[in-house]
């Protein structure tokens, strides 16, 4: 069986996101703002969930089409092939309703208008009056842009983001789909030397090690449509997982580091890394900035350092960006990827970025500086500790 798939994610990282669905093998249909459209069989649902790492969820596409009124949304919902998709004693509902540009814009009311729709459509196809919803849960998410309506319901469950080997962190921490996705874009590989000099609770490091032991990111997890029995063969989430465990290396050879200045944020950088199963591919460091240096070539820094809220906040990070940009001067063949929600980030690093882009960090507007040393050298060279 076809369908038609599609993963949300932070806004920027659409381009990494359409890379990593065609790596798995699958065909790109369109690419928004913040979500990708894709083909592919039931087989899809299980492999996008577990090896997609810059997707916050994969919902399975139930329909599509354009609404002005509620009395359109009620009666073009009622149209879709609920019973396709959603058994006689399945648990249904509208978990979220997201709404841009369009003249229906209340999400309880979408949501209302459009459970009735389900319930309505489903009564007649199960020939039945009351539902039990004692089976599996199907949750359907809407989205609304331009008064063009998607509805598809969550394989996922728990955001994808939710590998589950954070347990302790600092504040505001990366996304772990953000990390993943600023380590693709950085152009890091697993024979360059990584570091992360503001590493905190250890999200980009972790994300890094994941990439080098190709580590399926939801292979220590659960997800939602695992329990699908009418839709999803049990042995089609069994050959996923398979596929997952004969791509994972974990006696990889990588150096990827982290170093912070807080001991707490080395001691929790650390039980995530083993939470993670990846500690041993990581060195973490108490050290601070300014004293980071290295005889190494070609490494690569990739961090999120403070940005810094209030007026005093700003100063000291300030000084850090300062601290940062003169290190970075002296690995002149090293390339540098810093996120930071700082607009003027540049002038206090001391050096036009040569590629910058936008990125939310959930809701906060972060730009990644790019600043890009010269390749290495066939053989690779920048292998090490810094």
């Amino acid at each position: 069986m076809k369908f038609a798939l599609t993963a949300p994610c932070l806004f920027g990282i659409e381009s990494v996101l359409k890379k990593e669905i065609a790596d798995l093998g699958y065909e790109i249909l369109s690419v928004d703002d913040g979500r990708v459209v894709y083909a592919g069989d039931a087989a899809a649902i299980p492999r996008s969930n577990l090896h997609l790492r810059t997707a916050e969820r994969v919902l399975l596409n139930v329909g599509s089409f354009e609404a002005k009124t509620f009395e359109e949304l009620f009666e073009k919902t009622k149209a879709l092939p609920w019973e396709d998709f959603i058994p006689k004693d399945g648990k249904f509902w509208v978990k979220k309703a997201s709404s841009i540009k369009s003249k229906l814009f209340s999400p309880s009311d979408i949501q209302s208008v459009m459970k009735k729709a389900v319930v309505e459509r489903l009564k007649k196809k199960h020939k039945t009056d009351w539902f039990p919803e004692t089976g599996a849960s199907y949750p359907i998410r809407v989205f609304i842009k331009k008064d063009q309506v998607s509805v598809g319901l969550d394989t996922s469950g728990e955001a994808l983001h939710k590998r589950g080997y954070r347990t302790n962190t600092g504040i505001a921490p990366l996304r772990e789909t953000l990390a993943a996705g600023i380590v693709l874009l950085s152009g890091w590989n697993k024979d360059r030397l990584f570091v992360d000099p503001f590493c905190g609770s250890g999200t980009l490091p972790i994300e890094a090690a994941m990439i080098a032991a190709r580590m399926a990111p939801g292979l220590n997890r659960e997800f939602l449509s695992e329990t699908w029995t009418n839709l999803l063969e049990r042995k089609a989430w069994m050959q996923a997982v398979d596929e997952a465990n004969d791509l994972l290396d974990l006696e990889v050879q990588a150096q990827i580091q982290g170093f912070d200045k807080d001991y707490r944020m080395i001691r929790f950088a650390r039980e995530n890394a083993e939470n993670a199963d990846v500690a041993n591919l990581i060195h973490f460091q108490e050290r601070p900035v300014k004293e980071l240096a290295s005889s190494r070539k070609y490494g690569i820094i990739v961090t999120n350092p403070p940005y810094g809220e209030r007026l005093e906040e700003l100063q000291e990070v300030y000084g850090l960006y300062k601290e940062l940009g003169k290190v970075c001067a002296q690995l002149d063949s090293w390339s540098v990827n810093v996120i930071t929600s700082v607009e003027d980030f540049e002038r206090h690093f001391g050096r036009q970025a040569d590629k910058k882009r936008k990125l939310y960090n959930g809701m906060i507007k972060t730009t990644l500086y790019r600043y890009e040393g010269p390749k290495p050298p066939k053989g690779g060279q920048g292998y090490g500790h810094a």
